[in-house]
């Protein structure tokens, strides 16, 4: 177990490492080896961003008969991170840099600077060597260069011709809708009112009319009977119609309410009766118990005007 941690390990003097069986592996053999994306890209299926650094396990294999300058170039596959898709590239030890083979695009190319600065340095060589050279990549630059400016002067004038708006007519054209808007409102809310008033007046004539059809019954005017003897001439009240009295009217009587009918009975005056007086002293009575005597019936009206405002008098 000491031997588990060593780096040099012993080696007998009899070791022959021509003796060592070697494995028979195939030459196109893979390998899984964990990496980073060497650059963007997007992978074709689902569209997926994959962005330069992303670690993935990726399967490594040499690419078979394909050299440069005697340095191996190495194929990887690995998966896309969101629909599983293959995506394949390799190394070009040429250009220094990497080349996508198959599922995903790149993002940012290093190869197109790399062929744009081939043809500058092709492009130099040819013109110092041959003159006319010259002339003719000037003409076609000059060429383009007025094709560009004729573009852009059309560019410059269809968005002169969109953007000459007129922001204050703009405004104007909003406050007179804002204005017409307003006085339709204003008009609408008068004519409702109109209508309302309408309404209430057909209302108010409908009631005026039927209050008109309907018979008025006569009052009585209680300042026309001035005359003391008009209460004796009013019609009689119906039974059902009560007069509301106290409870202290009906033990003690009203006070002044017939004052005028006492004014109108005159209590006469009669001489004292001899003979009644000796008729009380005696004791003796003559008259029968279901008769009333002479003397209460000559002075029923002497009662009646001194007690007027008694509890049946009050009721007729």
């Amino acid at each position: 177990m000491s031997e588990r941690k060593v780096l040099n390990k012993y080696y007998p003097p009899d070791f022959d490492p021509a003796k060592i069986p070697k494995l028979k592996l195939p030459k196109d053999r893979q390998y899984v080896v964990r990496l980073m994306a060497p650059f963007n890209m997007r992978c074709k299926t689902c569209g997926e961003y994959i962005y330069k650094g992303k670690k993935f396990n990726a399967r490594k294999e040499t690419v078979q008969n394909e050299t440069y300058l005697g340095l191996p170039i190495f194929r990887f596959y690995i998966k896309c991170s969101r629909c599983l898709a293959e995506i394949t590239f390799r190394t070009d030890p040429e250009n220094t840099d990497y080349t996508v083979e198959h599922g995903a695009t790149r993002n940012f190319q290093a190869e197109k600077l790399l062929e744009e600065k081939r043809m500058q340095k092709e492009r130099e060589e040819e013109e110092l060597n041959n003159p006319m050279k010259v002339l003719e990549n000037r003409t076609k630059e000059s060429k383009l260069e007025m094709e560009v400016l004729e573009s852009l002067q059309e560019l410059k004038e269809l968005s002169q011709r969109q953007a000459n708006v007129d922001f204050e007519a703009m405004l104007k054209q909003y406050k007179e809708l804002e204005e017409e808007q307003r006085r339709k409102e204003q008009e609408e809310d008068e004519e409702e009112m109109k209508a309302m008033l309408e309404q209430a007046q057909k209302r108010q004539l409908l009631e005026d009319s039927d209050s008109e059809e309907k018979p008025t019954k006569p009052r009585p005017n209680p300042v026309a009977q001035t005359k003391p003897t008009a209460i004796l001439q009013e019609d009689p009240q119906p039974q059902n119609k009560k007069l509301r009295m106290e409870s202290w009217e009906w033990s003690m009587g009203k006070l002044s309410t017939k004052a005028q009918l006492a004014g109108l009975v005159a209590c006469r005056k009669q001489k004292p009766d001899t003979a009644l007086d000796n008729r009380m002293e005696t004791g003796g009575t003559t008259a029968s118990a279901g008769s009333l005597p002479a003397a209460a019936a000559t002075s029923s009206l002497a009662l009646l005007g001194a007690y007027s405002d008694s509890k049946d008098s009050a009721s007729k």
